[in-house]
């Protein structure tokens, strides 16, 4: 498959073969395409796409996205997406994209930090329940009649809002998936807790460096965004200064327990240099690493 760019609505409705109503937005139903727009195209656009048969194997990103009759599917710009199609399944669904133009200086712009889920680069699709395929369906069928309404004063807030509350669906859904999924497994606080522990005493990170939440979020195949937010959400601090009380954490094990140097315990948990070492600890404890030894 080739790689191409959809950067415009105009051409995404060329493939579509239907007008452009909108030039930021656009909805259609995904049998209309031209065949080849299913080869690895990267969007410069945001799009949401509901499938409603299983007709090929999907890629994000040069990924497999695994999904099912009845899932949804994220891409923000920048994203790449294709599909190898069976040849005796036709395409069946709903698409949208809309330009991050859309977003500038307007309600909907202002909101769209809620929808995190297109940063969250979930290892699968949103999958839907048969009631939430009806609601998800009704929101692009009614965003597509918008469009296809003649223009008034009303017409630009209408569209935004219908976007606003089909993303807002989506973002009760995809929570909805992600918790139960939680539910059946380990929090997000215990997986890290166990990732961070044994990379800490692994001694890796005197040759690589100090974990960082890009570094815990690629080790979990999750974006560092949705790393970032889920684990906030359960201990209510950043995941940047969660990681680094756990650094800290593990220094002071190392000062109670061995007779390493500060400098040797610095370079350790990876610090290029001892003094940063010291400072984070002294911030964190209101120590210095050799009180505090001193102290226990």
């Amino acid at each position: 498959m080739q790689n191409h760019t959809m950067d415009d609505i105009e051409s995404f409705n060329a493939f579509f073969s239907q007008p452009t109503l909108h030039p930021q937005v656009s909805v259609t139903e995904l049998y209309r395409a031209k065949l080849n727009l299913y080869d690895v195209r990267k969007f410069n656009m945001y799009a949401l796409i509901m499938i409603e048969e299983e007709f090929g194997e999907l890629f994000r990103d040069g990924n497999v996205l695994p999904y099912t009759k009845g899932s949804l599917v994220t891409v923000r710009p920048g994203q790449s997406i294709g599909m190898k199609m069976h040849h005796m399944t036709p395409p069946k669904g709903w698409m949208l994209v809309f330009k991050p133009e859309l977003l500038e200086k307007t309600g909907l712009g202002r909101d769209f930090y809620m929808f995190s889920y297109f940063n969250a680069d979930y290892p699968e699709a949103i999958r839907l329940s048969e009631m939430e395929y009806g609601v998800i369906r009704n929101c692009f069928a009614n965003l597509y009649a918008e469009l296809n309404t003649p223009q008034d004063h009303l017409s630009g807030q209408m569209i935004r809002l219908g976007i606003g509350t089909l993303l807002s669906y989506v973002k009760r859904y995809f929570e909805n998936q992600h918790s139960m999924a939680t539910a059946k497994g380990e929090s997000m606080q215990a997986r890290v807790d166990a990732l961070l522990d044994k990379y800490l005493r692994s001694g890796l990170p005197a040759q690589n460096g100090q974990p960082t939440v890009a570094w815990c979020a690629e080790q979990l195949n999750l974006s560092p965004n949705y790393f970032g937010e889920m684990l906030k959400n359960e201990v209510k601090v950043t995941a940047q200064e969660y990681i680094k009380r756990k650094i800290v954490a593990h220094a002071q094990v190392l000062l109670r327990q061995t007779n390493m140097t500060i400098n040797e315990i610095a370079e350790e948990l990876g610090f290029s240099y001892p003094n940063h070492f010291t400072r984070m600890f002294h911030n964190s404890t209101g120590f210095t690493p050799l009180k505090y030894r001193k102290g226990n």
